[in-house]
């Protein structure tokens, strides 16, 4: 048996798969944001001990017996602040909390982190965190001794171990991402010696075993390993099979994601693209991310008084982009605005706009957004031919559809089936328990393919181009 750990924003999830890759058991425990002031987003990390216990304890007893090894996947970006007795010294700032945007510029201005990051340094990533608790905290980052990411905590309480590994790693700011380090030198720039940092592995590879004490806890075997893991969005590829170049995915989360695996590293910081190292070695990644995917038609349909998949639900066949766009930003953009400032807009709104145009609106939106993001990465020579789509946002026809066309590229869905962030765990952990490779990362069965509608492909070209003038409109005016 092998145990896959997802550490999610409002959720922790556990899946349990056998040698054949089945799922045979899977519990979640629930995890709450606090938002103390405008723009911050923290989490104790407390309450991802807490969740972990309660997943873990859920599932059957004769199965946790049988454990071979653990996978941990996990939010990106969290700074965790551990004094030298790994005592947490403040709430984890997460991924999507903004009050670095000063911070981030500033970083991003000196040519040494995106020459050897080959990133933006974006507001949510960990480096300019530390800045900023250096500025505004400085008694708490007097005291730092480690920087954890989210996931990597679990692996501290669950080992003992300092350890990271380089998928996760590279949206810290702080990794040369070409050579699979840490570079000393950005280091040195926030303030923060290498000790501060913890040991770096493959994703793929033995981090650590469990110690006797929580292996007992749980009725675990001895000598249990913890493979090094993911960040979430490479556990997610490792899911669904996406670990060479060619093979890419969409996401539609909470966030938007249009990732894409490459044999080789292929950075180009100007198009805001994310260039990271995989969770397998020798390979990276390239991702487009957009801050509100499912988190604008949420948003939407909590204005709206009903829930999102009626909304969604309640189109029929795919339509022409009216005259109503919708701009996605609620919380800033990251691919390809780097824009932390901006915010979304309904634009082109009429007497005739009723419920159902607003509705179309907002997913047309996301899905232009996501066309932001392919372009970006074709700027810097990927090639997406096909896509498969995951995430919640994934369970709408009309989404899709929206999505094949906008892209003119083909969207395929899986079988019926969890490939998310904790199944690609449970992979890695089969890979470092037994020494398999990325061959066991198969591809799920297609159960739909959305074909681009080529009626419609001019209308979305223009529809896009319309898009595009809107978001130029909006910039400074919040």
């Amino acid at each position: 048996m092998y145990l896959g750990l997802d550490l999610g924003t409002s959720g922790l999830k556990a899946i349990l798969i056998d040698d054949g890759q089945n799922i045979v058991a899977e519990a979640t425990a629930p995890l709450s944001v606090s938002r103390p002031q405008d723009g911050w987003s923290e989490q104790s990390p407390a309450d991802w001990i807490a969740a972990a216990e309660s997943a873990i304890g859920a599932l059957p007893a004769e199965r946790r017996a049988a454990i071979r090894g653990i996978g941990l996947s996990g939010q990106m970006h969290g700074a965790t602040l551990l004094d030298a007795a790994d005592d947490v010294l403040r709430p984890c700032i997460l991924w999507n909390d903004t009050r670095a945007h000063a911070e981030a510029a500033v970083l991003d201005a000196d040519p040494r982190f995106r020459a050897i990051t080959g990133n933006t340094v974006f507001p949510g990533f960990t480096a300019p965190k530390l800045v900023w608790v250096k500025a505004h905290e400085p008694q708490v980052f007097a005291r730092v001794a480690k920087v954890l990411l989210p996931k990597d905590y679990l692996r501290l309480w669950l080992t003992g171990e300092h350890v990271a590994e380089m998928s996760d790693a590279a949206g810290t700011s702080w990794l040369d991402t070409g050579r699979r380090t840490w570079s000393e030198e950005l280091l040195a720039a926030t303030f923060l010696p290498l000790a501060a940092m913890p040991r770096l592995v493959e994703g793929s590879e033995v981090s650590a075993q469990v110690r006797p004490e929580i292996a007992a806890r749980f009725g675990l075997g001895r000598n249990v390993v913890v493979a090094g893991g993911a960040g979430d969005n490479a556990a997610a590829a490792i899911g669904v099979g996406v670990v060479s170049a060619g093979q890419a995915f969409v996401s539609l989360g909470t966030s938007g994601v249009l990732f894409a695996a490459n044999d080789g590293y292929r950075p180009d910081p100007a198009t805001a693209v994310h260039t990271f190292c995989h969770a397998l070695p020798g390979k990276w990644h390239q991702m487009g991310v957009i801050l509100a995917a499912t988190d604008a038609l949420n948003w939407f349909a909590r204005l709206a008084g009903t829930e999102a998949p009626m909304l969604a639900g309640a189109l029929g066949a795919l339509e022409p982009p009216g005259k109503t766009r919708f701009l996605p930003y609620l919380g800033g953009e990251r691919t390809p605005l780097n824009d932390a400032a901006i915010r979304g807009a309904f634009i082109g709104l009429e007497h005739a706009t009723d419920r159902e145009a607003a509705t179309r609106a907002v997913l047309e939106g996301v899905a232009f957004a996501i066309r932001d993001c392919r372009d970006a990465l074709a700027a810097t020579g990927t090639r997406i031919d096909r896509l498969i789509a995951v995430g919640g946002g994934s369970r709408s026809d009309y989404w899709l559809s929206a999505i094949a066309t906008a892209l003119a590229t083909p969207v395929s869905v899986p079988v019926a089936g969890d490939f998310g962030g904790a199944f690609g765990a449970a992979r890695l952990a089969i890979m470092a328990a037994t020494g398999a490779g990325a061959a066991i990362a198969t591809a799920p069965a297609t159960a739909r393919t959305f074909e681009p509608q080529t009626r419609l492909l001019s209308a979305f070209d223009d529809g896009f181009a319309r898009f595009r003038a809107a978001q130029s409109a909006i910039k400074g005016l919040t």
